[in-house]
């Protein structure tokens, strides 16, 4: 044991020779390994990062929520089209049908639709762009909307249809800068809402289906007073159906396919014209996408790692030709064929390591950099600072086997006179 520690000091005191013996060479040939690894491991924290950031922002959604669509989230709605574009929106009659219902295992029901996107007004400022939802009472609490400042409706002033609005983080910050906009007065649709709540700041996630920063929300029924929604058969229309705790979302499907059937008066040989579509869905799409990117990172990383490896192959070769009267020596004195075997290939390792290290390194910094410019958190987990170890590990057995086996091999006659 005390032997194999002694050539494991001296390979790192040889590696480490050839990195300030030959400078030049030695920083061309590492680069190779560097970038190698440094394309592995970047590939795989992006893409782990981006899937981080997607399925938390997700889950926001909830995996107990069912939601009413007029298309299908498992099937191309290209494939068909004209299928799919004859089932209706779902409706304010569908969520007051299931509202009224006595389903056992729905917890809540919401609904929510884009009436349009308008300009809001105060005094002299103004934002354009602003998309405006008419949303059910229930939609604040089964989403979990975070107030900055102020607060949601109440039920009643819900169902009276008060002239009260909240608005997102990025419409109130334009309209009012440093001013508290809660009990101002704000002008949408040509009629003045009071505002009673801000919004938090979604802020620039790569995907977030929650966010609301250029959004403006009222009641539904105060959006039945001041516009037609009715009409607005085109916009975006939101259903939503919550399960209690410990109730399936299949048992969930099977009541709500009743009641809504009901509602629309379809026949009992008809097909369904709505669908109702959860987050399993799209987990299953993001396992199939993210796995897809995983794959593509994996042959991108494997190509860079063998440029990197023929080039910490060519430093080891170069390295066992200027030492080869030293191995016929220790070889001439007693060294085993293990021991050179050992120390070359340990050499080559630690040369690899060097130069992953440095990859992983520029992996940190580059993290920093988009996470701070593009806000995008990217962050190196220790999963990949582990495959970037492990790859550097196996990169230099790789690259370092072959001189290794002619070193440990070579005849000590012809090795001295050489």
């Amino acid at each position: 044991m005390g032997s194999i520690f002694k050539i494991f000091i001296e390979s790192i005191s040889q590696a480490f020779q050839q990195l300030f013996g030959n400078k030049l060479r030695t920083i061309l040939s590492l680069l190779g390994i560097t970038i190698g690894i440094w394309c592995v491991v970047m590939v795989n924290t992006a893409v782990d990062s981006m899937e981080r950031t997607i399925r938390t922002n997700f889950q926001k959604l909830g995996d107990n929520v069912l939601y009413v669509s007029q298309f299908s989230w498992e099937e191309d709605p290209e494939a068909n089209y004209w299928k799919w574009m004859r089932h209706p929106k779902p409706s304010f009659k569908d969520y007051k049908a299931l509202k009224k219902s006595r389903i056992s295992s729905m917890e809540e029901v919401s609904f929510a639709a884009i009436t349009g996107i308008k300009t809001v007004e105060y005094k002299s400022s103004s934002v354009e762009g602003v998309i405006n939802f008419a949303i059910s009472h229930e939609y604040a609490e089964m989403f979990n909307l975070e107030f900055q400042k102020g607060r949601f409706y109440s039920e009643t002033e819900y169902q009276v249809g008060r002239n009260q609005v909240v608005l997102g983080h990025k419409v109130a910050q334009e309209l009012f800068g440093e001013q508290d906009p809660i009990g101002k007065r704000v002008k949408v649709f040509g009629q003045k809402c009071y505002v009673i709540g801000v919004l938090t700041e979604a802020g620039k996630d790569f995907f977030n289906p929650l966010n609301f920063d250029d959004c403006l929300l009222m009641s539904y029924e105060l959006a039945r007073k001041i516009t037609d929604i009715k009409s607005n058969t085109r916009k975006s229309r939101f259903l939503n159906v919550k399960a209690k705790e410990g109730v399936s979302l299949d048992q969930l499907k099977d009541e709500v396919t009743g009641v809504i059937r009901a509602s629309r008066r379809l026949k009992p040989t008809s097909d369904n014209n709505f669908a109702l579509n959860s987050m399993s869905i799209v987990t299953k799409i993001l396992d199939s996408v993210f796995g897809i990117l995983g794959t593509a990172g994996l042959v991108i990383g494997i190509f860079a790692l063998i440029v990197g490896m023929f080039s910490v192959a060519n430093i080891m070769f170069v390295s066992v030709r200027e030492r080869t009267n030293i191995i016929g020596i220790k070889k001439a004195l007693g060294a085993k064929w293990q021991i050179i075997l050992l120390e070359f290939l340990t050499e080559a390792i630690i040369l690899c390591l060097i130069g992953g290290c440095l990859g992983i390194g520029l992996v940190w910094l580059c993290g920093l950099a988009f996470t701070q410019f593009l806000d995008f958190e990217i962050t190196l987990s220790t999963k990949n600072f582990l495959i970037g170890i492990i790859a550097s590990t196996i990169t230099g057995i790789i690259a370092g086997i072959i001189p290794a086996i002619i070193a440990a091999f070579m005849d000590p006659v012809e090795a001295i006179r050489k």
